[in-house]
């Protein structure tokens, strides 16, 4: 097998709901055709999700997901064992990590320069995406993680620029160019589009998080799934969902970990859900910040993203199972949830 060595490797991050998984896909949609590329997906929530919404080309794309926490924390050993064996099926001529809105680059920066990859990846440039209108909300611009994924970043994309007003995109925009080191680059992203030339952008000077132990909280998850004893060994949590729930008999799953609360259901592909009535549901929801399914409805299979209140449906090209994840900064009543849900399904 040929020695690995120096791939090119890059960190796509932002916060929630600010579309790293869209941007990604703007990158693979760029791949050349004689390149293999490796793309690594981690997500907050347990049952994972972002795997079924990449478009993945015929070949050449090789994509693994790591849910249930953050990989810069409570799946730290998870990583280094994930990307090793990814690294070594694939053989990539690119590594493109995605960690959860919530996660820290800064612990994968470091995993991805220690002794076990400084040899093997090329780190170039950290990429952050960023929603101008974040910078309105003083929750999240005091947030540690969100500022030290602009903080550890060598470039920065301002996404959903035809969302946000002209002041606060030029306010993003000249914050952002003020920042000490400077940055590679400082652009707007037009219809989603991320160019292929910001991979290479490597920055100059060290990369120092200013608050490196934003997530030295130990997590948490439960499961009404069986989980076998694995202490000898690395669990990759997203290897528990193989099993398929009956119809209307959904699996679920819930977590926690730094003031968020995350829940999870897999339906069985052959559920079919009421487009409209789903729409209610999702509408009654209160305190919610993240939102993100694919669902099998009777207007087709569609994917469903909201970002505190604001929600789109889409359709989707994925169809082995319906799932649903939420994150809250509150506990959910998952019970009456799940029933709101059966409730939306076709009965024979």
């Amino acid at each position: 097998m040929p020695k690995l060595e120096n791939i090119p490797t890059n960190i796509i991050t932002g916060f929630l709901g600010v579309g790293k998984t869209t941007a990604i896909n703007a990158l693979l949609s760029q791949k050349p055709e004689n390149e293999t590329w490796a793309i690594l997906v981690n997500e907050f929530g347990q049952i994972g999700i972002d795997q079924a919404v990449m478009e993945k080309p015929s070949d050449g794309v090789a994509i693994k997901e790591l849910a249930g926490g953050c990989i810069c924390c409570a799946l730290g050993p998870a990583l280094t064992s994930t990307l090793a064996i990814l690294l070594r099926r694939s053989k990539p001529d690119r590594l493109i990590i995605e960690p959860t809105g919530i996660g820290h680059p800064a612990g994968i920066i470091d995993t991805l320069q220690n002794e076990n990859f400084r040899d093997i990846l090329d780190l170039r440039s950290v990429i952050c995406l960023l929603d101008p209108r974040s910078l309105d909300n003083p929750e999240t611009v005091s947030n540690p993680t969100f500022q030290d994924q602009i903080n550890l970043a060598d470039v920065i994309v301002l996404k959903k620029t035809d969302l946000a007003t002209e002041a606060q995109t030029s306010f993003a925009e000249q914050q952002s160019s003020m920042l000490f080191p400077p940055k590679q680059a400082v652009i707007k992203s037009v219809n989603g589009e991320v160019s292929l030339n910001l991979l290479d952008l490597i920055g100059k000077g060290g990369r120092q998080a200013l608050f490196p132990d934003a997530h030295s909280d130990a997590e948490r998850s439960t499961s009404n799934l069986a989980t076998p004893n694995t202490s000898s060994k690395v669990s990759l949590p997203a290897v528990q969902l193989q099993l398929i729930p009956k119809p209307a008999m959904p699996f679920v799953k819930e977590g926690q970990s730094n003031g968020l609360y995350s829940c999870g259901w897999v339906f069985n592909s052959e559920d079919i859900f009421k487009l409209d009535s789903l729409k209610s549901v999702f509408k009654s929801l209160l305190k919610i910040q993240r939102i993100k399914g694919v669902f099998h409805t009777d207007e087709g299979w569609v994917l469903y993203n909201q970002v505190i209140d604001e929600a789109t449906f889409s359709p989707i090209a994925y169809r082995r199972d319906s799932r649903l994840e939420i994150i809250t900064t509150q506990a959910l009543a998952k019970e009456a949830i799940q029933k709101y849900l059966l409730d939306c399904l076709y009965t024979s």
